[in-house]
């Protein structure tokens, strides 16, 4: 970098490795939180409810380098055979269950229970409560959980370091070492070359962060239920 060279990829590998991580943990985490919210909603006092809703928490209170030494063990040790974007998507998912399982779940409860009477009075089945009137009622209230939870993960370092590792260049291939965002920044803060470009990583990132939070409360304060 001193010479004038090009550092590959520069900061477009950070921002492409980030969404492709986020994006694949996005489709997994998400679709199968709801459900789970939903689920523990609707069977609250049941043993498997319980059971889940305390591995939930348990999930939520641990240490993310943890999550990141089981995503090490589980597929950089079993399935890819070395570090990858799809490890760093597993730890970031990981992650994200818990925080989008409980979101769900406090936001059914807060929903006035006659929406359901309402749906079950008119002859609504069971499954069609539930997609038709519970889930778009509740929409703002889960969005506003689901950008909670992805402003949390598009900060984490620790797991990606045992994960994702990152990478001199952009990389879309799930089963090759991508960087990150939080992964650009240590690298340019241990290499005395780069370390200016620390600020603007950084204030790329708090920028993101800080719009996703604003845009969650945008659309909580629109949701005249929750």
């Amino acid at each position: 970098a001193s010479s004038g060279e090009v550092i590959p990829g520069g900061i477009a590998k950070g921002l492409t490795g980030s969404l492709l991580m986020v994006i694949i943990a996005s489709l997994v985490s998400i679709p199968l939180g709801l459900m789970t919210g939903v689920y523990l909603y609707e069977n609250g006092t049941k043993r498997y409810a319980s059971f889940i809703r305390s591995l939930t928490e348990i999930l939520q209170g641990v240490p993310s380098i943890i999550l990141g030494i089981i995503a090490y063990l589980w597929v950089v040790k079993n399935i890819t055979r070395g570090y990858s974007a799809l490890a760093g998507s597993t730890a970031l998912t990981i992650m994200m269950l818990p925080l989008i399982i409980r979101s769900t779940e406090e936001t059914m409860k807060m929903m006035p229970v006659t929406i359901r009477e309402a749906a079950f009075a008119l002859g609504t089945p069971y499954y069609k409560m539930i997609i038709k009137v519970l889930i778009p009622v509740s929409f703002s209230g889960l969005a506003t959980g689901v950008l909670l939870a992805l402003s949390r993960i598009l900060g984490e370092t620790a797991p990606l370091m045992l994960t994702a590792l990152g990478s001199p260049s952009v990389s879309l291939d799930l089963t090759r070492p991508v960087s990150a965002v939080p992964l650009l920044i240590w690298d340019f803060y241990n290499d005395p070359n780069m370390v200016n470009l620390v600020w603007s990583a950084s204030l790329f990132l708090m920028v993101f962060v800080l719009s996703m939070n604003l845009l969650s409360r945008s659309i909580a304060s629109k949701h005249k239920y929750i």
